[in-house]
């Protein structure tokens, strides 16, 4: 039986992560939002126990670790309400769109400023692409429809996981990736229990099974499968060649949600994505080694 690619192993992580946007928006019409972001925790944890038992790595926990467990908890905390409110105003589509495209360009910058990198014109010229490019997106000659809509959150939800990222690039010395999902998603869990308690955390149970359907894939599916997906991937073919799969997700975020929402295709998303997405390739674009000449 011959061996699958391990790029078309990307193209389904990129798509179901291109369809959580539009699960996220279902599950949002009900429930509020502490009891939402609980139970997207602790689904995902649980997924994550088969996951664990099949790479069969040794779970090492350190001080060092725990740090960046503790850190990347609170910014995805952050980031699934964000997420939960962006999405509930807003379009899963502009969502998957705009939060996509606008976290790697924060997430270069981030690592710029913290660390004090020396940019190359490229890069400069892509940041400047980027702006441009989330200004479109998110309206910003309107102030008023931005600060009071679903862009503001949007805005902050690619801030939050610009944060994420940073702090998983650098946990990858001190312990392995899934391991690292996994606690995140179990201290995440306990927190968002605890603050969520005085609510009606058994309302999800009074709910039909497009919300469950819903509610499963974007935990299991949409996060924990996916991710393991990409991390396996990325140690295979490379972190180059699998961040260029990236570019599919708000492709299949966009015409998801206009397939199964009816949500329209709207012309500032696709111009604006557009731009953002050149933005990420010029940033990322390696400088090329001139050959030795002879003397």
């Amino acid at each position: 039986m011959p061996k699958i690619p391990y790029h078309y192993y990307l193209i389904v992580a990129m798509l179901l992560w291109g369809g959580g946007w539009s699960a996220l928006k279902v599950i949002t019409q009900n429930q509020p939002m502490e009891v939402i972001v609980f139970w997207r925790f602790f689904i995902m944890s649980l997924s994550f126990l088969p996951i664990l038992y099949f790479i069969k790595e040794p779970i090492k926990l350190g001080k060092s670790s725990l740090k960046f467990i503790l850190g990347s908890s609170v910014l995805n905390i952050g980031f699934m309400v964000s997420s939960y409110f962006g999405v509930k105003y807003g379009l899963a589509g502009s969502a998957g769109v705009i939060i996509t495209t606008l976290s790697p360009v924060m997430t270069f910058l981030l690592v710029a400023l913290v660390f004090q990198k020396r940019l190359r014109n490229i890069q400069y010229f892509g940041l400047f692409i980027g702006v441009i490019g989330g200004g479109v997106m998110l309206e910003l000659h309107h102030i008023e429809k931005f600060v009071e809509g679903a862009n503001l959150f949007f805005l902050l939800c690619a801030l939050l996981w610009a944060g994420v990222t940073m702090l998983s690039q650098y946990s990858q010395v001190h312990i392995h990736p899934v391991h690292y999902s996994f606690f995140i998603s179990l201290v995440a869990t306990i927190a968002t229990f605890f603050y969520g308690m005085q609510s009606n955390l058994l309302g999800v149970f009074e709910e039909d099974a497009t919300f469950w359907f819903a509610l499963i894939y974007l935990a299991v599916l949409g996060q924990s499968v996916a991710t393991t997906i990409f991390y396996i991937a990325s140690g295979k073919l490379g972190s180059e060649k699998t961040s260029s799969f990236m570019f599919l997700v708000p492709v299949f975020a966009l015409f998801i949600a206009y397939l199964f929402l009816d949500e329209p295709l709207q012309t500032h998303i696709l111009i604006g994505g557009a731009i953002s997405m050149a933005a990420v390739y010029f940033i990322n674009k390696k400088e090329r080694t001139k050959p030795p000449q002879d003397s």
